[in-house]
């Protein structure tokens, strides 16, 4: 997988991430549900609906970001909620959505997806919504993740992918790759955030590339599902 940094600096990867988050936190949400229509709104439920299915009583969210995810999990799911973000400045804003739902069973943390500060098989279910890309080793990340998985746990990530059929895919490339990075400058002032979101998912290895990752991570019955042509792909797997 290819290195792909939100600066282009010396240094590492996940110092970046922090630092675009953190740079972003304020029009983040705004920014988000605007490029994407509201569609990843839709994204997330799909998400929900796998989680509740297994009945999980411990979810960790992964890359939580303002707590979307969490919130949505909490709302549907009967469960002790862990968000965890490198970005604190995203956190804040997670915090601050977490306190005005009222829902006193989400608990947001500042740490790192790869060197996760849990024991091993401590959770039923864990989430990873749009951050694995940004993992700067992402075997390690898995890796970490399945440790803190209990057996038999169920691992649901929810990650962009590439359209592949005509017309949509040339019509998601010119707007992924022209109009979307300018939006972004223009709403979050950050020259690169919106730079770097095309360029990750470039990078990334989506659908059955993904499956393999996770599967040399130790994890099983992995399935991968589209959505939204491809846009997105939602990728479940057990320990």
């Amino acid at each position: 997988m290819a290195q792909v940094k939100p600066y282009n600096e010396e240094g590492s990867k996940k110092t970046q991430v922090a630092e675009m988050f953190d740079n972003i936190s304020k029009r983040y949400d705004f920014l988000n549900h605007l490029l994407s229509m509201g569609i990843d709104k839709g994204w997330r439920k799909k998400v929900v609906k796998i989680v509740s299915a297994t009945n999980p009583q411990k979810i960790l969210d992964v890359a939580t970001g303002t707590a979307d995810l969490a919130l949505a999990l909490g709302k549907n799911i009967d469960a002790d909620i862990t968000g965890l973000d490198i970005s604190a400045g995203m956190l804040e804003v997670g915090q601050q959505k977490v306190q005005s739902s009222g829902n006193k069973r989400i608990n947001l943390v500042l740490g790192d997806g790869e060197n996760l500060p849990f024991e091993e098989n401590t959770f039923d279910a864990i989430t990873v919504a749009f951050g694995v890309r940004n993992f700067e080793n992402l075997q390690k990340g898995l890796t970490d993740i399945f440790r803190v998985l209990k057996p038999g746990g169920t691992f649901v990530v929810l990650e962009f992918s590439q359209p592949e059929k005509a017309p949509f895919k040339q019509f998601y490339n010119f707007y992924f790759k022209n109009i979307l990075p300018g939006i972004g400058k223009m709403v979050s002032k950050d020259s690169r955030a919106y730079t770097y979101l095309p360029e990750s998912v470039a990078a990334f290895p989506y659908g059955n590339a993904f499956l393999k990752e996770l599967k040399n991570c130790g994890f099983t019955g992995n399935k991968v599902q589209t959505v939204t042509f491809g846009i997105a792909s939602i990728y479940t797997a057990k320990k």
